[in-house]
């Protein structure tokens, strides 16, 4: 199957009342270099939780914004891509039937999967809802991140298409292990297990099970508390 891909990039802005991010980006037309860090033009505030060569890309599926339009009327008019700080965005592919390790041909360029995305307080901030990125994490509506496995040049009118699938996990799965159970060590042996997991998420899967605990997501939903 071969999806189209809407492309966008951003730079780093500062945010009164809120952290410097690079969530708001436009549109991008035509042929653009894909490093291994990600699209010529992109960039990440907070490289230390962003960004890298696990994160290189971030995807969100286009559909989802009618489902948040429709669960926030009065912010409706925000929820149209890239208000979620995508690089890429389609229809057809969701997390469902997008899979850990999946590799895509895009251009000139390999892609793989590496994790779903992990939201952010910051998301609260931009779309003015309170608890916007814990409803993002436990919807499992996270959209997902890539690594380059072959950089180049991309093409804003060729499609993405998938080329390899290389586990059974897929990123709803994954993120549902992570996120929506309770401790349990099969699953994260199972979700270790899945070729492609990016090394961040495989760092914290395996302390969970050395230490017996789930870690605290509060600070990464909720920002420091004063």
């Amino acid at each position: 199957m071969r999806y189209p891909v809407q492309v966008y990039t951003g730079t780093i802005k500062d945010y009164p009342g809120s952290r410097p991010s690079a969530i708001a980006k436009y549109q991008r037309e035509g042929e653009l270099l894909l490093t291994p860090l990600g699209l010529e033009g992109d960039s990440q505030a907070e490289v230390g939780i962003h960004g890298g060569p696990d994160r290189a890309l971030c995807h969100y599926p286009r559909e989802h914004y009618e489902a948040w339009a429709q669960s926030f009327p009065e912010q409706a008019g925000l929820f149209a891509p890239p208000a979620l700080g995508e690089n890429l965005s389609t229809t057809g592919l969701t997390e469902r039937n997008v899979h850990i390790g999946d590799i895509f041909c895009w251009g000139d360029t390999l892609i793989q999967v590496t994790q779903p995305r992990s939201p952010c307080f910051k998301l609260n901030f931009h779309f003015g809802i309170s608890d916007f990125s814990r409803q993002t994490q436990e919807t499992g509506r996270c959209g997902w991140l890539y690594r380059v496995v072959s950089p180049g040049k991309v093409y804003t009118d060729k499609p993405l298409e998938l080329v390899s699938r290389v586990s059974d996990i897929s990123v709803y799965q994954a993120a549902a292990i992570a996120w929506h159970m309770p401790f349990d060590d099969e699953q994260y042996h199972l979700l270790l297990s899945a070729a492609g997991l990016s090394a961040s998420w495989t760092k914290t899967l395996q302390k969970r099970r050395l230490t017996g605990k789930i870690e605290d997501f509060s600070h990464r939903l909720w920002g420091k508390k004063s």
